[in-house]
């Protein structure tokens, strides 16, 4: 998100307002989502909260595109950095893993023993 956030101060005067506040807003919005979903109590809130971090990521995915789309980014920056996105998805991903199996108790957990 850093280097994002650099890169985009090098952008045109004429992108403030376009692609570099979406790129800015949606990248930053990829890290609040991780910090907010880990902090949540409910194991609901902490699945929802990472599908927002997934499609934030996969948006600012969309928006490297653009800025090499756009001539701003060279396509190798532009690959790294969709490629650093594409390993925060996969890490998301697993922490859904994660959190769906401590969420469904195993069935030896849900067995009552009556003596």
């Amino acid at each position: 998100m850093q280097e994002i956030h650099t890169f985009c101060r090098t952008l045109p005067k004429t992108e403030d307002y376009k692609l570099r506040d979406q790129i800015e807003r949606c990248s930053s919005s990829v890290c609040d989502n991780i910090a907010e979903r880990y902090s949540a109590y409910y194991y609901k809130e902490k699945i929802k909260g990472s599908y927002i971090a997934r499609n934030k990521a996969g948006e600012t995915q969309n928006q490297i595109r653009k800025l090499s789309g756009k001539n701003y980014l060279n396509p190798e920056q532009s690959q790294n950095w969709v490629e650093e996105y594409e390993e925060i998805i996969r890490g998301i991903n697993g922490y859904v893993r994660y959190i769906r199996k401590r969420e469904t108790p195993s069935k030896k957990t849900r067995q009552i023993v009556i003596t």
